[in-house]
């Protein structure tokens, strides 16, 4: 444990957590402000003497900082095995790796089951409102922990996507390169409308308690589990579904009841019920309304290109993939164009891929090539060896 300008910084055998001081609250958009702020950490690799190596990655909404290492809770390898890891696009041999689990999360950092200062119990929902800003701003209070001031890249997909983005708007001068991959600028009235779905079937489970269900020792687990199924079926293509699962069934000959007769029913059940063993309900239902609220051209007159005028130093690659029906190519196509306007550097790949939305997840040759290449060129350009 070290201690430094009111930050406690403890390092462990499963990653890092700073702790900021009452002196170093967190002002969040809504006004609030988040004293004794904890962040979860995990690196890989090492600093080089000039501190020019640093890639910070942000992860997606049911992510975490065990980007490259087992989960301590499932014990499953770390979430983006193909991309990052040595010899791979992202390497520690190279590059000094960051990974944070996002303000409101449920793996170390301060949020919604964090205990609550004021009374000695977990907020709930007594957490205040959360923005992708808000992680943003949090990210960059952990890297000025770590003593670096500009990193070489931010990298992430989804939701990590839209903490690139708002990296580039907020702190553009201290982004040396940026990669966006299956993302979007703002949430579409779909994308609302299938979190809503999830976050009232928690809200629907007896065992929610109003968000006090930490305290009153129970956890909202049927809710959740269906929160994550519907959200599951966002991430996959309909191609993919039939290719994996078609109408297989579990079993010779229908149930005629309501069992998991469909093997695609099975399938989904145990996605939902893996997943109330590693996550929090209060803090599904924090992080997708932060991205709900995410409309980056909102705080720039509506203007999305506006967003991106001190980042024309930045160099910019933007991924999609044509089956991602959650976050399609157009979003990424109007992230192109408002670089394009704002005379930064962009480049651009849409990949062919019938895996849908969780396809950057998963082995796509094309996706690891691109960013290879950039990030490579880019190292190029940096002066990384």
């Amino acid at each position: 444990m070290s201690r430094v300008a009111g930050v406690t910084h403890m390092v462990g055998t499963d990653g890092g957590l700073i702790r900021f001081g009452p002196d170093r609250s967190l002002r969040l958009d809504s006004g609030a402000h988040l004293a004794g702020l904890e962040i979860a950490y995990r690196t890989y690799g090492q600093l080089n003497a000039d501190r020019s190596n640093a890639v910070l990655i942000c992860h997606a909404l049911t992510g975490d900082q065990h980007v490259a290492s087992p989960h301590p809770v499932t014990g499953k390898p770390g979430w983006w095995p193909r991309v990052v890891g040595p010899g791979k696009a992202i390497d520690p041999d190279r590059h000094f790796i960051v990974c944070s689990n996002v303000v409101g999360g449920c793996m170390g950092s301060t949020g919604p089951s964090s205990t609550d200062p004021l009374t000695g119990q977990p907020y709930g929902l007594a957490f205040p409102v959360i923005t992708i800003a808000d992680m943003v701003r949090a990210q960059a209070m952990l890297i000025d922990a770590l003593g670096i001031d500009t990193l070489f890249a931010v990298v992430g997909g989804s939701m990590g996507g839209m903490q690139v983005l708002q990296w580039a708007a907020d702190y553009p001068e201290r982004l040396f390169s940026a990669v966006c991959i299956a993302a979007a600028a703002r949430h579409s009235a779909q994308n609302i409308a299938f979190h809503e779905v999830g976050r009232q079937a928690i809200m629907a489970d007896p065992d929610w308690r109003g968000g006090d269900y930490a305290q009153l020792g129970v956890r909202p687990e049927k809710g959740l589990a269906v929160a994550r199924m519907s959200a599951h079926i966002t991430y996959l293509s309909e191609a993919a579904l039939q290719r994996k699962f078609g109408r297989e069934l579990q079993r010779d000959g229908l149930s005629w009841g309501f069992d998991a007769d469909f093997q695609v029913e099975s399938y989904l059940r145990h996605q939902g019920a893996a997943f109330v063993d590693r996550f929090d309900a209060n803090s599904y239902l924090y992080i997708t309304r932060a991205m709900d609220n995410f409309d980056l051209a909102a705080a720039h007159g509506g203007s999305l290109a506006r967003a991106f005028t001190r980042a024309r130093d930045v160099r910019f690659c933007v991924l999609s993939f044509t089956s991602d029906w959650l976050y399609p190519t157009s979003e990424s196509r109007s992230i192109v164009r408002a670089l394009n306007a704002a005379a930064a550097r962009a480049s651009f790949v849409e990949i062919e891929s019938d895996k849908g939305h969780d396809a950057f997840l998963l082995d796509e040759p094309v996706m690891i090539g691109a960013l290879t290449g950039f990030l490579d060129a880019a190292g190029q350009a940096r002066g990384l060896t």
